[in-house]
């Protein structure tokens, strides 16, 4: 059944604080932060968050810079994130079958000897494209076992009543980095080169570092996970394909990943190319659509309830695909802000809404191979999208393949808001885990 929403003075959560604190309504849009274990992950993530977009459009710009090539931008995007597709669902597997905490730390710590390499190497002058391209990879190892976890891990902060605000929380934190992250890389790049927003980033894991191991927990209970391993991936996979919503969103996300998503991949070829300007430019493009994705995840911190969900993903997908395409068919540098704030807006509200809803149905002992299963569709096949991009907008130019994908974006929201439409499901709640 539907898990009601919590009155004001609900008692105490799995986090040990009231689910929401006492005050105005404006408050309400904060309440895991009365969770000490989340205020610990958010402030350490405040910080290493900037860090990572920066790096992320650092790295972007240098492999531009030295190859001037679609393709190994395309290229860069899987590196980064073509693990995940591979190698999610068995990090859903680890995050169900160990301490989540502790994968996060392992993972981490990795990403942070990861920077270190990048900005040696860079800092030295003797950085080439493959070597982006490998230590890139590195990091989409980490992220195949870091994204899972770290997903699943954020029930055990805050407890299931707030688990929607967390998730808004830790998008509006995400996105609020996507917003200053590449403006501060975009104007660093420019005066001190790309090492700079390495060594950054480097130095920034250390204040999520210290954040978790200063988190408390009583232990964690793992023995929901007793069978084989291939005999759990089986099972977190039947129950995706013969639970209908998770099996319509996890379609959606995946159409969607494919499609729109590696919108962000061309971004410094559409700024290079298109528009006529430099890694400035570029870092202010991405900042427009973290501006965007930013409102919409402080809206959906004030959402309250479950109702509707579905329908709101499927609305927020139409809405993304229609903002890529008009951001494709712009050559105007303010117009293609304004259509990227508006991609960002509708890409955080569909996968917000996709992410809340999962894991709102899920039972716990499955959640870390379930969460796996959208990390996998979100961010897995978003590379191949940014493989087939790379490769058709050598061919046809940027333009062309941003409207496309845009509007088959559209195409598929609209498919799946039928099916909804006929299963009986938008603008109500269905039923919720155990």
């Amino acid at each position: 059944m539907p898990i009601p929403e919590p009155p004001l003075n609900a008692p105490a959560g799995r986090g040990g604080a009231p689910s929401i604190p006492p005050g105005t309504a404006l408050f309400s849009g904060f309440r895991a932060l009365h969770h000490r274990n989340f205020r610990l992950f958010f402030l350490g993530q405040m910080v290493s968050l900037v860090g990572t977009w920066m790096q992320n459009t650092a790295q972007a710009w240098l492999v531009w810079r030295l190859s001037h090539s679609e393709w190994a931008l395309g290229l860069l995007g899987f590196a980064q994130l073509g693990p995940v597709l591979l190698l999610g669902l068995v990090g859903g597997l680890a995050a169900d079958r160990f301490d989540r905490r502790g994968l996060v730390l392992t993972t981490q710590t990795v990403a942070l000897v990861q920077s270190v390499a990048l900005a040696a190497l860079t800092l030295a002058g003797s950085i080439q494209v493959w070597q982006v391209l490998a230590l890139a990879g590195l990091m989409g190892l980490v992220n195949a076992f870091d994204m899972p976890a770290r997903q699943a891990f954020l029930v055990r902060m805050v407890g299931r009543e707030d688990l929607g605000n967390a998730i808004a929380l830790n998008s509006s934190l995400f996105n609020g980095a996507r917003i200053a992250g590449p403006a501060l890389a975009g104007f660093l790049v420019a005066w001190w080169g790309e090492g700079a927003c390495f060594t950054v980033n480097a130095v920034s894991f250390l204040a999520v570092l210290g954040g978790l191991l200063a988190m408390r927990f009583p232990e964690e209970d793992l023995r929901g996970v007793t069978a084989g391993a291939a005999r759990d991936l089986v099972e977190g996979l039947r129950y995706a394909w013969e639970t209908p919503s998770v099996r319509r969103l996890l379609a959606l996300v995946l159409g969607t990943s494919l499609f729109a998503v590696p919108f962000s991949v061309l971004l410094p070829a559409y700024a290079g190319d298109v528009l006529g300007k430099g890694p400035s430019a570029l870092g202010l493009l991405m900042s427009s659509a973290g501006v965007g994705s930013l409102l919409g995840a402080v809206i959906m911190a004030y959402r309250k309830g479950m109702a509707g969900l579905d329908g709101l993903a499927g609305v927020g997908a139409a809405c993304f695909g229609a903002a890529v395409a008009a951001f494709g068919w712009s050559g105007s540098f303010v117009l293609s802000s304004l259509f990227l704030a508006a991609a960002g807006f509708a890409m955080i509200t569909q996968m917000a809404a996709t992410n809340t809803r999962l894991q709102d149905l899920v039972p716990d002992r499955l959640r870390g191979r379930v969460v796996s299963l959208y990390v996998v569709t979100f961010v897995g096949v978003a590379p191949l999208g940014g493989l087939l991009q790379g490769r058709l907008a050598q061919s046809l130019g940027v333009q062309p393949v941003l409207v496309l994908g845009g509007l088959a974006t559209v195409i598929l929201a609209v498919i799946y808001l039928a099916f909804c439409r006929r299963a009986g499901c938008l603008g109500r709640d269905t039923a919720a885990a155990p």
